[in-house]
């Protein structure tokens, strides 16, 4: 039986420890452990890494914790627009939606645009019009308002500031999310889910729900969500990136995850993170940032839920 795993991560970013208290600590990595058991339980019983993925980054888009569904960031307006995307590594099927609002689960509705559509990216009004046909119920502006982000936006409101959510001017909140996993079909699977930047005007996307860019699969190589500055991401098209590496230079997951992040995203003038799965079930967790909440947990053993370096 092929080895299954699965890694998932809440961001990467300039964390600094003295503005984490050990009860803000403990409460990331309990709700990454959560996010990281539900998706592993999955893999566990025989469910495929599509399904796995999507439950993770469900529960991470059901915590405030995340700047991903429920804890979204305010744009410019004062509004929430969040991006997802999830990739089968089995079909080279995807699904993607941006700019969408009051979407509990955007992951879910981005399933349902590769499932349910002959299409892959929908946005704006057009997914809201997709969600609607598929009888989403939308949630209230209120379910979105956390104080935190609340008075993040406020900061900077009215200014043409606007705020990565692992960017060095603020050690606080952090982001974007995602899953990766390997099923014991040896099929693998990446989703990734985010409320972009806060305070960002014009409808502006990064790189989540691109494909190629912030999230990609394919069983040759690898299955890849990403975490940073996004449009150097999108610019270094960092996740198929490091498919490419694998596929024509023969490189391993682990170094080419590495290459990547520490050599070619630098020179771009990015910083982040991703996390990374191939078909045999190895992981890789590269970040060149202080830190990047992440959790991994394999069959072969192999168990970690982490913050810092």
């Amino acid at each position: 039986m092929n080895t299954f795993s699965m890694a998932i991560h809440g961001g990467a970013g300039t964390l600094v420890k003295g503005m984490m208290t050990p009860e803000l600590e403990s409460r990331y990595k309990q709700a990454l452990k959560n996010a990281l058991d539900k998706g592993y339980l999955i893999l566990e019983a025989g469910g495929s890494a599509i399904e796995a993925v999507e439950e993770a980054v469900k529960l991470l888009e059901d915590s405030p914790l995340f700047n991903a569904g429920k804890g979204a960031v305010f744009t410019a307006t004062g509004s929430h627009e969040m991006d997802a995307s999830i990739m089968d590594g089995k079909t080279l099927s995807a699904g993607a939606v941006s700019l969408i609002t009051g979407i509990k689960n955007p992951v879910s509705l981005a399933r349902d645009v590769m499932e349910q559509s002959d299409h892959v990216f929908l946005a704006g009004e057009g997914a809201m019009q997709f969600a609607k046909e598929l009888k989403y119920s939308l949630e209230a502006p209120a379910y979105f308002y956390d104080e935190f982000r609340h008075n993040q936006w406020l900061e900077i409101k009215d200014t043409d500031s606007f705020q990565l959510d692992h960017s060095k001017k603020k050690d606080s909140k952090f982001g974007t999310v995602g899953a990766v996993a390997c099923d014991k079909e040896g099929n693998i699977a990446a989703a990734t889910s985010t409320g972009g930047m806060t305070n960002k005007k014009w409808g502006r996307v990064g790189d989540s729900p691109m494909v190629g860019a912030g999230n990609y699969a394919n069983n040759k190589t690898c299955a890849v969500s990403c975490t940073g500055s996004g449009e150097f991401f999108i610019r270094g098209v960092v996740a198929y990136d490091v498919a490419c590496l694998m596929e024509h230079k023969n490189m391993s997951l682990a170094d080419a995850a590495t290459e990547v992040i520490n050599k070619r995203i630098l020179e771009l003038g990015g910083d982040g993170g991703l996390i990374a799965v191939d078909a045999k079930g190895n992981l890789a967790m590269p970040f060149n940032t202080e830190g990047m909440y992440r959790a991994c947990k394999s069959s072969n053993g192999l168990e970690e839920v982490s913050i810092y370096k």
